[in-house]
């Protein structure tokens, strides 16, 4: 069995289009437990990639940053949990909303605005976004461990 490598990978995605295939090409190698932090700007394509990647889990909702009620959760192949911190100041109102929990374990959860969850779980997948407005952006994707590296390879 080939390991993949637990370096960080970096990519330009042209287009809102491409942030969305490559969230779909993301979810079609996800696990059960499964955690991605979304990193970027206000417009950077977090939603985007979130979008594709429902898309890819076989979601037939809309999926739209859950802001004001800071999780939402979809059914598909394995359940989507959308977490979006965007108003939240810091981890300690995360930690007191109880946005990470047990549940999340028998599908994949995202977290937009993921700086803002204070600690982070060791496991996960870290995909910082640069960019915004018409222009392309750059992403790196950062996998913690052997576990979210394979999200990593199905990206390139």
């Amino acid at each position: 069995m080939v390991v993949p490598a637990l370096s960080p990978v970096a990519l330009t995605v042209a287009d809102p289009e491409a942030m969305r295939d490559l969230g779909a090409h993301l979810a079609a190698v996800s696990e059960p437990g499964d955690l991605v932090c979304l990193y970027g700007e206000l417009g950077a394509g977090k939603t985007q990639l979130a979008k594709g990647f429902g898309a890819g889990l076989g979601i037939g909702d809309t999926i739209n940053s859950p802001t004001f009620v800071l999780m939402a959760e979809y059914a598909g192949r394995l359940p989507l949990f959308h977490v979006d911190l965007y108003r939240l100041a810091d981890g300690v109102d995360a930690a007191a909303d109880g946005l990470l929990d047990d549940r999340q374990a028998d599908g994949v959860t995202l977290v937009e605005w993921a700086d803002r969850l204070g600690e982070l779980p060791p496991s996960r997948l870290d995909v910082r976004i640069e960019g915004t407005g018409e222009a392309p952006r750059t992403l790196t994707l950062e996998p913690s461990d052997e576990r979210h590296a394979r999200l990593v390879a199905a990206a390139r």
